[in-house]
């Protein structure tokens, strides 16, 4: 095992994708530039993958390569970072294997190698290793690579299917039955038998439950107008091959058994039913009930996991999944975070942070907030608590799926100004 050098003080942030990429830059752009000795610190992003893409395009982008700019929807992460003062930044492309809290260290096995293991020792830590879906088709579970061989072995066998069966009627189940509908029957109406059967199971007694009941039906109309059939109240007993949908099984014809006993024959299935933190790799005294870290409410830190560590996304219990509360988190965490910097280099440099002596403090929107395109022209949602017309929804997020906000983000300049 090969030990890294521990002359510099490694800020150690691990997950390369909206959460890890952000908080990265704001260190880099606000904290650490106003350390004393700043140059005894470094910067490290851990990502399993070297690209960050726009996670949330995926239920359109699985379709084509041609719903989207490919060099937009990925981009390298080191080159985001190559406007910083050289070894102020270091990008490792590996996967966490084991987080140490109480030696203070992070094993990472190079993604270029299965049996060199590198081992940090940090003096501060972000966790950002974010949660995994069910569908590799939904996000960067593994790499980019893997995603995009995902797709291309849906899209060979989407011609052939006559029958879709989703499982999960939160947004990503609700997003790719639109996409998909859109795109294999059109916007005909109910009136017409659709080409293809797309049917959304899910154990609520309506879909996007995160919204108001009006809102969901209307999202249900949009659904039907595109082919799409809905059933409620029901859970996925069972899927026959047991890996249906998943990489070793992904475009298997599949029978989808239900809780009330009704069954379903699917040509393609595709689960997406929450998902899974990624967590395997920190000892459970650290996490909650539901995998996720147990982090501070309103501070962000991981306090059972010693000073200076973090976590922020979804891989952090402090609020529930959503990017936009990764946008309002980043600036609590770096900003308590260079506190504790400051404190651990010298007490009483704590009396030139403009924030003041006390912690910077994180609150929870808990307004309706949710946008849910229903293919490229129709969609619901409300933000803040407002209900949106279709045509908000289309401007802000159907047409490219957020896409138009991810250039500034990925390069650092969203963070250009301190918050």
């Amino acid at each position: 095992m090969a030990q890294e050098n521990v002359a510099r003080k490694y800020i150690v942030i691990l997950g390369g994708s909206y959460g890890g990429v952000s908080t990265a830059h704001y260190l880099l752009k606000h904290v650490v530039s106003q350390l004393p000795n700043r140059k005894s610190y470094q910067v490290i992003l851990v990502s399993s993958s070297t690209q960050a893409m726009c996670r949330p395009a995926c239920p359109r982008a699985l379709i084509s390569d041609d719903m989207f700019p490919q060099e937009k929807l990925f981009v390298d992460i080191q080159e985001m970072f190559e406007g910083y003062p050289k070894g102020s930044f270091r990008f490792i492309h590996g996967a966490a294997t084991e987080l140490n809290h109480t030696n203070r260290t992070v094993s990472v096995v190079p993604a270029t190698s299965h049996t060199e293991t590198y081992k940090l020792d940090y003096h501060a830590l972000a966790i950002a290793t974010g949660a995994s879906t069910p569908s590799p088709l939904h996000g960067l579970n593994r790499d980019a690579h893997s995603l995009r061989t995902s797709w291309i072995e849906f899209r060979k066998a989407l011609p052939t299917a006559r029958s879709i069966v989703i499982a999960g009627g939160g947004p990503a189940g609700i997003e790719t039955a639109g996409e998909l509908g859109e795109y294999l029957n059109g916007r005909k109406g109910g009136s017409l038998s659709p080409k293809v059967s797309i049917t959304v199971v899910t154990a609520s007694s309506k879909i996007l439950p995160a919204l108001r009941t009006s809102i969901a039906e209307k999202a249900e109309d949009y659904l039907a107008a595109v082919g799409v059939t809905i059933i409620k109240n029901a859970r996925v007993k069972s899927v026959a091959p047991v890996d249906a949908g998943t990489y070793s099984s992904l475009t298997s014809e599949a029978t989808v058994t239900l809780g009330n006993g009704k069954t379903l024959d699917a040509d393609l299935y595709i689960p997406a039913t929450g998902t899974t933190p990624n967590t395997k790799f920190i000892n459970e005294s650290l996490l909650a009930e539901d995998g996720r870290v147990k982090t501070n409410p309103k501070t962000l830190r991981a306090d059972k996991a010693g000073p200076r560590v973090y976590a922020i996304g979804d891989v952090a219990n402090y609020s529930r999944p959503a990017i936009h509360h990764i946008f309002e988190a980043v600036p609590v965490l770096c900003t308590n975070l260079k506190r504790d910097l400051l404190h651990a280099s010298d007490t009483r440099k704590l009396s030139s942070l403009a924030y003041g002596n006390g912690d910077r403090m994180f609150k929870e929107d808990m307004r309706e907030s949710q946008i849910v395109p229903i293919g490229k022209g129709k969609g619901v949602g409300a933000a803040v608590g407002w209900k949106l017309p279709s045509y908000s929804v289309w401007l802000i997020k159907g047409r490219d799926y957020w896409l138009w906000t991810t250039g500034p983000l990925w390069s650092g300049k969203h963070w250009l100004k301190e918050r």
